[in-house]
């Protein structure tokens, strides 16, 4: 069955090749196209429904059904490539204390490995559905999903294989921090944790992901120095998996320069770069990942995304949706934040929410609206994309259901 959607007053497709897309600077390398349609075919069990045509509503192929948006704007589907949606447990009082000028520096991890320990599998499940659901009604339909919130075998375990069920892009994050049973047995314990997620624990979780991560924090007691993060990350690539890593987060570190040195598809936060931090990064071909809701949480300094796209470093949103920095699932926010907060164009924001985010993840099948690709489509409740940044807290993103 194809599908004919029309009555799209402004069409984003993040194709740079697209021909006869609008040149106006304000949707410079958006692919932008007015009164446009798109045909997509195809979907069911085993496969997602394609993108069969795009092009002027004038020229639309006929379609064995049809749906009309009224003047809508369409765009890719959002991309949120970072999000910690495993687990159980509230931390509004830790965000209060923070609004008060309590700092933050990862201990609060714990309260939530508590809560997330001491909750079956039917509750997890369905908090992650919840989750996923608050996002695709926010327009995102792509999400990448870490554990982290278990620290225990059975528990990340358990954490990949219920996020595995909502998506393909699962991160083992045993290296999130050293968990309190490990902590209270000073070096020894770190050192015996270490070995753990580097040995049984990766073992038992590999098969449930796609992607190994570590927080690289020094400046942080509960999270990894550069060596640990190493030894974490080539462990990982050793059993398969791809690489990722939270780096420079609370302070300039190791983590940008490790991830790049590893070839890691991103590193995320960048929060405290060096100069050459930054000149690695525009020489590389890893993402730098900016998750401006925690900045927005933490109240630390935004990172500086004029200064990353101005040296050529490709530069990604994502929500880093959790119970303690940022409990927030919702793309548009994170894309008005980029533009108010952290000097990115609405059209910049919007690449790093959709394209850009996909290069993050390793995907070129998401993020853009093209002949092949998937049919991740979002529809914007206005008649053009940028009042996403413009009328910021409104709910006007939605995914398309086909």
């Amino acid at each position: 069955m194809s599908m004919l959607i029309t009555g799209i007053h402004e069409l984003v497709t993040c194709d740079e090749t697209l021909d006869g897309a609008v040149e106006e600077e304000l949707h410079a390398r958006l692919g932008l196209l007015r009164d446009a349609a798109v045909v997509i075919a195809g979907g069911g069990e085993d496969s997602a429904p394609v993108v069969e045509w795009v092009g002027p509503a004038s020229q639309a192929p006929a379609a064995d059904w049809a749906i009309d948006l009224e003047g809508r704007a369409v765009i890719p589907g959002f991309v949120d490539s970072h999000s910690h949606l495993v687990f159980a447990g509230d931390r509004s009082a830790e965000f209060a204390a923070r609004m008060s000028g309590t700092p933050y520096d990862g201990g609060g991890i714990a309260t939530t490995v508590a809560a997330t320990r001491g909750a079956d599998d039917a509750e997890l499940r369905t908090l992650i559905q919840h989750r996923v659901q608050e996002m695709r009604a926010q327009g995102t339909t792509t999400v990448e999903i870490k554990s982290g919130y278990g620290l225990s075998v059975a528990d990340e375990v358990r954490a990949l294989r219920l996020a595995r069920e909502v998506t393909e892009e699962t991160t083992y994050l045993g290296a999130h921090v050293v968990p309190p049973d490990h902590r209270d047995g000073g070096e020894a314990g770190r050192a015996a944790y270490l070995d753990l997620v580097c040995g049984e624990m990766l073992e038992a979780c590999a098969p449930h992901a796609r992607w190994i991560d570590v927080f690289c924090e020094p400046a942080s007691p509960y999270a990894f120095t550069g060596e640990e993060s190493r030894r974490i990350l080539e462990a990982g690539r050793a059993a398969g998996l791809e690489l990722r890593v939270h780096g420079n987060q609370l302070s300039e570190g190791p983590g940008v320069q490790l991830a790049v040195e590893l070839g890691a598809a991103s590193v995320d936060h960048c929060t405290f770069l060096t100069d050459a931090d930054v000149d690695a990064l525009a020489g590389s071909d890893t993402v730098a990942t900016l998750l401006p809701g925690v900045e927005f949480s933490t109240r630390q300094p935004y990172p500086d995304a004029r200064r990353l796209l101005g040296a050529g470093v490709d530069v990604a949103i994502a929500t880093d949706c959790n119970p303690g920095t940022c409990y927030s699932s919702s793309m548009p926010l994170m894309v008005a934040l980029a533009v108010r907060e952290m000097g990115m164009t609405p059209a910049e924001a919007l690449r790093g929410a959709t394209v850009v985010a996909a290069k993050a993840l390793r995907r070129n099948d998401i993020g853009t609206i093209a002949v092949g690709r998937r049919a991740d489509l979002a529809v914007v409740d206005a008649p053009s994309w940028l009042h996403i940044p413009y009328r910021v807290g409104v709910p006007l993103v939605r995914a398309l259901e086909v």
